[in-house]
């Protein structure tokens, strides 16, 4: 009996052993109406979820979207409890600050240089508590023109500048998307067009760009894979 008993706990640690070993890693992507839209058919969640099982990897990651039309840092901050840290992610990568400074043309709102990072700094604290991995993604346009003659584009560069500082300096993995979108710009823009490019209105992604963003974000999400 005894060595019955040995033997069946000997296969059901080795079976929640497997089970620890093969537990995905669950990912929210946490921002506004352009991860909002990412998360439906043809989005840059949807289209990453094509490229991991492409690579055999769909057994390692579950991806989430927690996008809210109209959202800024300070929205997210209001609802990181509820639609982030009780979902008990692995990874949060957030992408936010277009709004935060669209709309203080668009609507006369916004979010102040200042603020911005305030916030943004609390809100990485309250996931690293969590023992949650972040991911930073700089904002990438509003407005396609490739030579920085677009309305916003130099708080674009200045609230850009502040993540890559930020994200260097507390060490955490950068998806530079404002750059990234400026090179593509630069070399596939030649009538310097406001739109139509990566975005379907100047600030929200197209099909191309959708697969843009897929793409570019898994390259670093990727990397993430062994911690």
């Amino acid at each position: 009996m005894k060595k019955w008993i040995a033997l069946s706990v000997f296969f059901t640690s080795i079976l929640l052993m497997s089970f620890t070993l093969h537990k995905k890693k669950k990912v929210v992507f946490f921002g506004d109406s352009i991860t909002q839209m990412g998360a439906g058919a043809g989005g840059y969640i949807r289209l990453m979820e094509d490229i991991i099982k492409s690579e055999n990897k769909s057994e390692e990651f579950e991806l989430v979207g927690a996008g809210i039309s109209g959202n800024k840092v300070t929205d997210l901050y209001l609802r990181l409890e509820k639609d982030v840290l009780s979902k008990q992610p692995d990874i949060v990568v957030i992408y936010v600050g277009i709004n935060d400074i669209w709309h203080k043309r668009l609507a006369g709102t916004g979010t102040d240089y200042v603020k911005f990072g305030e916030f943004y700094d609390v809100i990485v604290k309250k996931l690293q508590a969590a023992n949650i991995k972040v991911m930073v993604c700089t904002p990438s346009v509003i407005g396609e023109r490739k030579d920085n003659s677009n309305e916003q584009d130099g708080e674009l560069n200045m609230y850009s500048n502040w993540l890559r500082y930020y994200a260097k300096t507390n060490q955490l993995p950068c998806v530079d998307l404002r750059t990234e979108f400026q090179n593509y710009l630069i070399a596939n823009n030649p009538s310097n067009d406001e739109k139509g490019l990566l975005t379907s209105d100047r600030v929200h992604l197209n099909a191309k760009g959708n697969l843009f963003v897929a793409q570019t974000i898994w390259k670093e999400l990727k990397c993430l894979n062994n911690f």
